[in-house]
């Protein structure tokens, strides 16, 4: 046995189990158990040709039974709704100009300032009263409300 494959196939798996753990699918879990596979290999005195085919067919054979069962797993799952999803809908009065070219805009939405893009791309002045659309991650998208000379309840 050499050593220096315990300590790779050892190093290799715990690399893979980091990786799959700071991830949000599932992508390196078949590898990480294909490298233990390898290591216990290794213990066994395999060669390291022997080693690598183990790693191989553990991995792949582990992705092709178990791939579409997480898939439909994952697929059927349904999004986390934040605060943030709240302000859809609400109205908010523009602080800043927003000018989609000019990547410039900020506006004021249930007591907090919010950098905010206009949903058609016109440029919207400060003051106009305007209805969230959505939230591109940190940014509002939103349009001109109808009557923008009325007061809003969440400015």
């Amino acid at each position: 046995m050499e050593i220096w494959h315990l300590i790779l196939w050892a190093v290799l798996t715990v690399v893979l189990i980091v990786v799959e753990l700071v991830t949000v699918e599932l992508v390196a879990v078949w590898f990480a158990a294909g490298s233990l596979a390898a290591c216990i290999t290794t213990l066994a005195g395999g060669s390291l040709w022997v080693q690598l085919i183990v790693f191989l067919a553990v991995s792949v054979l582990l992705l092709i039974a178990t791939r579409p069962i997480v898939r439909s797993i994952l697929k059927n799952r349904t999004p986390v709704a934040t605060n943030a999803d709240s302000l859809i809908g609400t109205v908010c009065v523009v602080k800043e100009t927003i000018n989609n070219v000019e990547d410039t805009g900020r506006v004021f939405a249930d007591g907090l300032m919010w950098t905010a893009r206009s949903a058609d791309g016109t440029v919207i002045p400060a003051e106009t009263h305007c209805i969230v659309e959505s939230i591109a991650g940190v940014k509002l998208i939103v349009r001109p409300a109808a009557h923008s000379s009325e007061p809003s309840e969440q400015a």
